[in-house]
């Protein structure tokens, strides 16, 4: 294979992987929300949600059927939600949530990129002071107006409504008020494009440009795992 065509394979290779990792997180959505309230997104907001994001990114229907049939128990494949945390070389904070049908396996191959790239598993609840859990949501803006909408959210319990890259805005407050943020977007008759609980780290980690490198691979391998659906880190220049 020429130099040009293993570029073009690379590139593929990447896309591919990214489209992966975008299907396997839109789907654990899908399951998720259908196993807390139900398959019909008429009574289910967040299943709402989770389904408007399949459809922009494409995803085929038969996996969404699928993961429906999952969340609703008659898949008889008894995925179950896991986390790990650890660190990864230079001491950054690395958590990661996985949904899997094998717990064996998903904790074989985690620790397995963690020892691969200088890192280490540590015991759950070792980057609880790295780690706060927030509820985030991201709302188009459209013909919203900025000043009303970031008051009716702070009414609610929002801690913090900024703008993204994209335009759209990002409100973020704690994990308690995602019940009441999600009830007044219903009010408002607004379904935003996304509505998750995120772990959002309070600080950061400064490392020298190879520790960095081996920090980017293991996100990477974490990333290209089909397990996992979330990877966080408290890396400093590095979303």
């Amino acid at each position: 294979m020429g130099r040009k065509s293993a570029k073009i394979a690379a590139k593929k290779g990447a896309a591919d992987r990214a489209k992966s990792q975008v299907y396997t997180k839109a789907l654990h959505d899908v399951a998720t929300a259908v196993k807390s309230g139900g398959g019909d997104p008429d009574t289910n907001f967040l299943l709402k949600i989770a389904l408007e994001r399949c459809k922009k990114f494409n995803v085929p229907k038969d996996n969404i059927d699928r993961a429906i049939k999952r969340g609703l128990g008659g898949d008889g494949e008894g995925y179950s939600d896991i986390t790990y945390e650890g660190y990864g070389a230079g001491g950054v904070g690395v958590f990661v949530e996985a949904s899997t049908n094998n717990t064996t396996r998903t904790a074989a191959n985690v620790r397995s990129y963690f020892n691969k790239c200088n890192g280490s598993l540590g015991k759950d609840g070792c980057l609880q002071f790295i780690f706060d859990r927030k509820a985030v949501f991201i709302v188009p803006k459209g013909e919203l107006d900025e000043e009303e909408f970031t008051l009716e959210m702070i009414d609610v319990g929002a801690e913090d409504i900024d703008t993204t890259e994209e335009g759209n805005f990002e409100v973020m407050g704690p994990m308690e008020s995602f019940g009441d943020i999600q009830t007044k977007l219903q009010e408002m008759n607004i379904t935003p494009e996304e509505a998750n609980l995120q772990r959002i780290p309070n600080n950061f980690k400064s490392v020298d440009e190879e520790t960095y490198t081996q920090i980017e691979k293991l996100i990477g391998l974490l990333e290209d795992d089909e397990d996992v659906v979330g990877v966080y880190h408290n890396l400093e220049g590095e979303e």
